[in-house]
C-alpha cells in the first residue's frame, strides 16, 4: 500500500512540476490554503480542548481594572 502511495504521489508532484508556473499557483493555492486553514481549526480545537482539561487559564482569575 505505500509503495501504491508513493507511486501515486510521485506521479502527482511530476504532473505538478510540468505544468506552467501560473497552473502550479493556482492548484497550490486552491488546494493548499483549504489544507492549511482547515489544520489550523483543528489544532486550534484540540488545543483549547486540552487547556481546558488542565483548568481555566490566568485571565480569569484577574480582576477588573477599568
Amino acid at each position: 500500500m505505500v509503495n501504491g502511495l508513493a507511486d501515486w504521489w510521485d506521479g502527482a508532484e511530476l504532473w505538478l512540476a510540468q505544468q506552467w508556473f501560473p497552473v502550479q499557483f493556482v492548484l497550490v493555492i486552491v488546494v493548499v490554503v483549504p489544507l492549511c486553514l482547515a489544520a489550523a481549526w483543528v489544532i486550534d480545537k484540540l488545543v483549547d480542548r486540552v487547556a481546558g482539561l488542565f483548568g481555566t487559564g490566568r485571565d480569569d482569575h484577574r480582576p477588573d481594572h477599568s
